[in-house]
C-alpha cells in the first residue's frame, strides 16, 4: 500500500534533531554522530526527494561524567535530563505537522523519542507501530546487567519496566503496548533478557527467524495491519547492521542483515507510505572507518523516503 503524498506523514516536511550524547553508552564516541551524518549528507539526501528539510541543531545537555553505576544504573540523571529535553523537540515537531528524525547519540536515547511519538499518538488517535533495528533486545534492567549501561534498557522502560523518572516520560505508563513493538535483526540477548521479552510478549523476527524466512518475509509480518491511521516510528540502531559493512559501532554483533537486507527492509517501509517518525542511533565515528558507517545509514535514510532499486513494472501482491 503507497499512502501517496497527499496523506504521506513527511508531506509536511521533516526535522532533524541532534542529540551528541554517549551518556547511556559503554564506549565513547556516539556523541560525534550527528555530525557524521550530517557530513555524510543526510539532509542533503532527503531533500532530493521535494521535502523541506529543517535542521534543528544539535541539544544542549549535560556532559558525560563517565562514572560508575549507581544502584544499578550509570548516569541516570543525566539520562533523564537529556531525554526529557528530546521529548521536548521531538512533540514539538511532531505538534507542527513533521516527521522528525533524531540523529543519536546512543540507544538510551528512543525511550524520549518514542515517548513523544506515544504522546503524539494518543493525542491523534492514532494507531502506534514501532518497528526496533537492532542487534540486541535491549531490554535490560537493573538487576540484569552488570554495567548498568542504559542504553541496554530503553525497551525495557519504554514498556514500564525501569526508574520511575524514565518510565514517566510522556505522561503515561507504560509508553507503549508490547504488541505495538516488532524487534529486526536481534542475535545478542542476555538469558534473563530473553525470558523477561517472552513474558512480556514482543514480537521478535530474530536473524535465525530472517535466515529460515528471508527478510521479505519477516517485514511483511513486522508491517501487517500498517494502515492510514498507523503512525510508523522507525528506531534504527546502525548495529543492526552486519560490522562487516557497519564498524562504527561501539557493540559489533557478528551475523547481521547484509546490505540488500537492510536496503529491502527500509524499501518496504517506503512502500507504505506511513513513516512519520525515526530515531538513528549509535553510530560511532571514533571506530568508523573513513566515515563509511555514516555514509551506508545515509544511503538506508535515502531507502527510507523512496530511493529503490525496483526496475521490474510493479504487481499488486494477492
Amino acid at each position: 500500500m503507497n499512502a501517496g503524498l497527499a496523506s504521506n506523514p513527511s508531506a509536511g516536511g521533516v526535522s532533524l534533531i541532534g542529540v551528541p550524547t554517549d551518556i547511556g553508552a559503554g564506549t565513547l564516541g556516539a556523541r560525534m554522530g550527528p555530525a557524521a551524518l550530517r557530513v555524510a549528507g543526510i539532509a542533503q539526501a532527503i531533500c532530493q526527494f521535494g521535502l523541506d528539510v529543517k535542521d534543528c541543531g544539535n541539544l544542549a545537555g549535560p556532559d558525560n561524567p563517565w562514572s560508575a553505576a549507581v544502584d544499578g544504573f550509570r548516569h541516570l540523571p543525566e539520562v533523564v535530563q537529556w531525554n526529557q529535553l528530546l521529548h521536548d523537540a521531538m512533540y514539538a515537531e511532531l505538534q507542527n505537522g513533521r516527521l522528525p528524525i533524531m540523529l543519536g547519540g546512543d540507544h538510551c536515547l528512543a525511550i524520549g523519542s518514542i515517548s513523544a511519538v506515544a504522546r503524539h499518538c494518543r493525542e491523534q488517535g492514532k494507531k502506534l507501530r514501532v518497528l526496533w533495528f537492532d542487534a540486541h533486545a535491549d531490554f535490560n534492567t537493573a538487576t540484569l546487567t552488570p554495567s548498568g549501561n542504559i542504553h541496554g534498557m530503553p525497551v525495557a522502560c519504554l514498556c514500564g519496566h525501569g526508574p520511575q523518572a524514565l518510565v514517566e516520560i510522556g505522561g503515561q505508563v507504560p509508553v507503549l503496548n508490547p504488541k505495538q513493538i516488532r524487534q529486526i535483526g536481534i542475535r545478542s540477548v542476555d538469558a534473563g533478557e530473553q525470558r523477561l521479552v517472552h513474558e512480556i510478549g514482543i514480537e521478535v523476527f530474530d536473524m535465525r527467524y530472517i535466515d529460515e524466512m528471508g527478510m521479505r518475509h519477516t517485514m511483511e509480518l513486522a508491517l501487517a495491519l500498517v494502515d492510514a491511521n498507523t503512525h510508523l516510528h522507525v528506531s534504527l540502531d546502525v548495529d543492526f547492521l552486519d560490522p562487516a559493512i557497519a564498524p562504527g559501532v561501539g557493540t559489533t554483533v557478528r551475523g547481521g542483515p547484509t546490505y540488500r537486507e537492510a536496503q529491502l527492509c527500509m524499501e518496504m517501509i517506503a512502500d507504505t507510505g506511513r513513516l512519520a517518525s525515526l530515531d538513528l542511533v549509535e553510530l560511532n565515528p571514533a571506530l568508523d572507518v573513513r566515515n563509511q558507517t555514516a555514509e551506508l545509514a545515509v544511503d538506508l535514510i535515502e531507502s527510507l523516503f523512496g530511493k529503490s532499486t525496483l526496475m521490474r513494472k510493479a504487481v499488486a501482491r494477492q
